[in-house]
């Protein structure tokens, strides 16, 4: 695929200046010319620039990270890739399996290695301790050349297929129960996370109205007017600079004020937020357990 630096910056969180300043001073990307001579990146630039903006948020000077080569950025991932191993050697023999399957396209094994990891285990932690684990090493591997998007995609619409399936079993709630809207903003669109979030609360007895991805802000506006929630939750999973993040939150608060607005998702971006007094930032999955079953807190 081809690139603009607006492109660029809207995936890694990097602002078009700062990239135009690496450029200059770092030759941190080369960018390519089309025959009318317009500037464009291509893939191999789009991976680079994510793991410079990797090694920047992890502390190292931009200077260093932009001279690395390629073998060193790929010891980087590796590394990057290692936190991923579950400690629990159970729960990494999964990981490791349903990655290896994955990448040959094996539906079947991939399946069935998702169910037995549930029947053992339950689906809340297999979600938790395998398959969130595991969409942090794709991405990871995809940076690292190691992995194709068409891999993590196959295996991405797996999990929501199977995600959909637990949802379709829950039981119908309560006309009175609490209801929650979920939805992820426009330029969002990996919802695996908010199904998640959309069958804990069926299964704890909440009403769920699911919007799903790239809901435009007016949309929203007439879904909330129309359905009356108590609580709205979103995600913010990619990388994007953090003036962005606050400029939506602080819309939000604004159009939906008297209702509780919950977020979850990247946290170098979250971290620079300020948040109104109405919004929530939920930073684990232990946090949104706690806010919808009040009695799990210690």
């Amino acid at each position: 695929m081809s690139y603009s630096i607006s492109d660029l910056e809207q995936l890694s969180g990097i602002s078009v200046h700062n990239i135009r300043i690496w450029e200059r001073r770092y030759n941190a990307l080369q960018p390519l010319r089309t025959g009318g001579n317009t500037r464009f990146y291509d893939d191999g630039q789009l991976k680079r620039l994510l793991n410079i903006a990797g090694l920047y948020y992890s502390g190292h000077k931009i200077s260093k990270a932009c001279s690395m080569n390629r073998e060193e950025m790929e010891g980087f991932l590796q590394k990057e890739i290692d936190t991923t191993i579950s400690k629990e050697n159970h729960f990494e023999y999964y990981i490791s399996q349903i990655v290896n399957n994955g990448m040959e396209y094996k539906e079947y094994e991939v399946n069935q290695l998702i169910q037995r990891c549930s029947d053992q285990y339950g689906l809340l932690d297999t979600y938790k301790f395998v398959i969130y684990p595991l969409l942090v090493r794709l991405g990871l591997m995809w940076r690292q050349d190691s992995l194709c998007p068409s891999q993590e995609h196959f295996l991405s619409s797996i999990f929501r297929q199977r995600l959909f399936c637990a949802i379709n079993d829950c039981p119908k709630a309560a006309d009175d129960a609490e209801k929650w809207l979920l939805f992820l903003p426009e330029s969002e669109d990996h919802d695996i996370g908010l199904l998640l979030a959309s069958y804990l609360l069926r299964t704890a007895g909440k009403q769920v109205v699911y919007l799903g991805p790239k809901v435009p802000l007016f949309a929203l506006k007439n879904t909330v007017n129309s359905t009356a929630p108590s609580n709205l939750l979103f995600f913010m999973t990619r990388l994007r600079p953090v003036d962005d993040a606050r400029s939506y939150i602080s819309e939000l608060t604004r159009e939906f004020s008297g209702k509780k607005i919950y977020v979850s998702g990247n946290q170098r971006v979250l971290a620079e937020v300020d948040f109104p007094a109405q919004t929530y930032w939920l930073k684990t999955l232990n946090n949104f357990e706690e806010t919808i079953n009040p009695g799990l807190k210690s």
